[in-house]
């Protein structure tokens, strides 16, 4: 029980959704059912097997820099006890073996290669020889494809092309994922810097980390008004962000952990804008 409640707080719950919702919204915007088994297998693994190898990886080989950085220890990352690391790799292999078959199996050449992108992203994040979160504006693209993955598995999976509007909504989604890392990196800038890590945050510092990432939010608003209506209405939720980040413009590096204010009202502002999204599929359906 011990072990099962490491691993549960190691796939940090609070973002399951981040993953299996994208998957499981692009998979039925390309013509698929709620009904199919595909569907079901996709958004099970992206929920819970997909965060687990992406979180519980990243928790193993950041065990040292982890323990000076006062976020971790709850829901935004787990320090779990040396003795749990093997198992936990061990997990996550188990779990998402299963699940990469039956999805590779099932789609098709782009739907597997884009799988395969996803999973390469996942381990090389955080593991060695790779470490792409230590390399600047590297582990900003690289996270966003932990998250914008998902969304062209399911969009590719039953072998549709995807129409202009759609590549336009998931280079969006890739702009917003990167400016939502790249803020994220903010509050941990002199945490890392102590650790000897690298991070698009330890590079621009804190005002030119947040400048760039409104940049990014503000890139997503304008490739969602190349959408058709109703999604170009869409382009309003990147400005939420943009709004909730910009009083931390003129943050210097030595206050950099008040942007975890910032990005605590981030992880609640994903609920919401998940309901837009939501909302808007539902309304362009009807």
């Amino acid at each position: 029980m011990s072990l099962l409640r490491t691993l549960f707080w190691t796939s940090r719950p609070i973002s399951w959704v981040n993953t299996a919702y994208p998957y499981g919204f692009a998979y039925l915007l390309s013509g698929g059912s709620w009904r199919d088994w595909v569907f079901w297998a996709g958004v099970v693994f992206f929920l819970v097997p997909y965060n687990l190898a992406m979180y519980g990886i990243n928790d193993v080989f950041d065990h040292e820099s982890d323990l000076l950085n006062p976020r971790k220890g709850g829901v935004e990352g787990a320090l779990a006890e040396r003795s749990s690391h093997r198992p936990t790799l061990g997990a996550s292999a188990l779990s998402c073996l299963p699940f990469l078959g039956m999805l590779l199996a099932a789609g098709g050449l782009w739907s597997g290669l884009a799988l395969v992108v996803s999973m390469f992203a996942v381990v090389a994040y955080s593991a060695p020889p790779f470490r792409f979160k230590e390399v600047p504006f590297l582990d900003s693209i690289t996270s966003a494809t932990h998250f914008v993955g998902p969304a062209v598995v399911g969009a590719l999976m039953l072998g549709e092309s995807v129409p202009a509007a759609g590549w336009a909504a998931l280079g969006a989604f890739v702009a917003w994922s990167m400016a939502s890392h790249a803020f994220g990196s903010v509050q941990d800038i002199r945490a890392d810097r102590e650790a000897g890590i690298g991070s698009v945050g330890t590079v621009l510092g804190a005002r030119g980390t947040v400048r760039v990432a409104v940049g990014l939010y503000l890139l997503a608003a304008l490739l969602m008004l190349a959408t058709p209506l109703p999604w170009t209405w869409l382009a309003v939720v990147p400005l939420v962000y943009v709004a909730s980040i910009a009083p931390f413009a003129g943050l210097p590096d030595d206050r950099c952990e008040e942007a975890h204010a910032g990005w605590t009202r981030f992880l609640w502002l994903n609920y919401a804008a998940g309901a837009a999204v939501t909302i808007t599929g539902i309304a362009q359906a009807s």
